[in-house]
């Protein structure tokens, strides 16, 4: 298994102090281990891997997931908990450009599919997620970005069959919202939730469903034998006709060999105070548990937690060590202290990092591997994971079962193309930061 960035990246440093890990117990479960066969094997035991098990397995296939680490421990179970439209880089000319007109809107429709899709699978099965309602709110950092909302807000209000609706700058205050911003729109689809709770409730009912779940069972490599595919672990063989590879920002380039250079693994920060007075919330004037992120294509994104303590997220730094990480905690704060200056003293015990994955289409897939019968692939979901990982994993389980009951934008039908530099490809990022920090002025 080759893996493109630095070892640390992989290891338990970088989300050692994530704030989720305290807040829900997971099982400890076995490696594989002997000669095992499924109908489906699945390898990534994340929002994808998870989703598609449980499809799968309410269906009645046999199936195996294999995850080298333990369930929800990539970007699932340590990113924003924001449940909303998104899962492509790429603009709406762009899409156009790539599929036609309707294809593009179709694949818009399958965005915000994937945040009711996901909503409902928490409802149907009783997961308890701390979920915080209301949509999402985009605040302009840039008066020429709050300009172009109103525009904006009729095409997705008329797109999503909803009221999008705009918050002029003197209003922002009403809505809880005070800060450097000019101006926001609001969206209403999409809410919050704890991930790791999620990822955890989604691993049981898919254990309950049928399906078998193993931890620290690396697959190290995959061949085809006869009709089936043979995944080798550190002490196991699994054979299975059918394979789903769903480990998005976490892929290597061999498992299998297809993913070299067709995902780009980019880094998203977090930290989270401590819990909030309700004298500090109101001096600061951010009273709203609205998820909220700003028009910057580095974007910042934070929301008021449950229990009153505050998230606030960016991108993460260029490299991938252990020193990097430690720098980007300084900035973070930084910006955190410069986008809301009367917390300036409240302090962020929790910080963390982890991989959003983007693809050279700037789009997702969720579909079959071209040359590979019987191999199936979710991943490229642009830092909006929840939803549109979730949705994925029931698109490539309804591939794999002949169904075609979601709806399958072509768009995430498009096999990713190959980055350019191999795996030097990070190198990619540096004039494209450079290019966007410029654009973001």
């Amino acid at each position: 298994m080759t893996h493109i960035c630095d070892d640390f990246a992989y290891g338990n440093g970088p989300r050692a102090a994530c704030f989720w890990n305290g807040t829900a117990n997971s099982p400890a479960r076995m490696p594989a281990n002997g000669q095992i066969h499924a109908d489906v094997a699945i390898i990534g035991a994340g929002f994808t891997g998870l989703s598609a098990a449980l499809r799968l397995s309410k269906a009645g296939y046999k199936v195996v997931v294999l995850d080298s680490r333990s369930v929800g421990w990539g970007a699932s179970g340590r990113n924003g908990g924001f449940c909303c439209i998104g899962g492509a880089k790429a603009s709406d000319t762009q899409l156009r450009r790539m599929v036609g007109p309707q294809a593009a809107r179709d694949y818009r429709l399958a965005e915000r599919d994937a945040v009711y899709f996901t909503q409902d699978l928490i409802a149907q099965h009783g997961f308890d997620v701390d979920a915080q309602f209301g949509g999402e709110t985009v605040l302009a950092h840039r008066q020429k970005d709050y300009e172009a909302f109103h525009d904006e807000a009729q095409s997705l209000s008329e797109l999503y069959d909803v009221d999008v609706s705009v918050i002029p700058p003197d209003d922002l205050g009403k809505h809880g919202m005070s800060g450097p911003f000019y101006g926001a729109m609001n969206i209403p689809i999409g809410f919050g939730l704890n991930p790791r709770k999620y990822v955890l409730q989604l691993a049981t009912a898919a254990e309950s469903a049928g399906a078998r779940i193993f931890e620290s069972s690396g697959v190290r490599s995959i061949e085809k034998v006869g009709h089936n595919w043979k995944l080798c672990t550190p002490n196991a063989q699994i054979e299975s006709p059918k394979v789903v590879v769903a480990t998005n920002g976490y892929s290597s380039e061999t498992v299998p060999k297809w993913m070299a250079g067709r995902y780009l693994p980019t880094q998203s920060s977090v930290i989270v105070t401590r819990p909030l007075s309700p004298e500090e919330l109101a001096e600061q004037g951010w009273s709203t548990h609205q998820l909220a992120y700003d028009t910057r294509n580095l974007l910042h994104y934070f929301r008021l937690l449950p229990n009153g303590r505050f998230l606030f997220g960016m991108r993460g730094g260029l490299s991938t060590t252990s020193k990097t990480h430690d720098a980007v905690q300084s900035l973070i704060r930084q910006d955190f202290e410069t986008m809301f200056p009367k917390w300036a003293h409240v302090e962020t015990p929790w910080y963390w990092t982890g991989f959003v994955c983007l693809s050279r289409n700037l789009t997702p897939f969720a579909g079959p591997i071209p040359e590979h019968a019987g191999m199936y692939a979710g991943f490229g979901y642009h830092g909006n994971g929840v939803a549109m990982g979730s949705y994925s994993g029931a698109l490539v389980a309804d591939q794999i079962m002949g169904d075609t009951g979601l709806r399958l934008p072509k768009v995430m039908q498009i096999p990713p193309r190959k980055f350019p530099f191999g795996q030097k490809r990070r190198a990619l990022m540096y004039p494209a930061y450079v290019a966007y920090n410029f654009k973001d002025r």
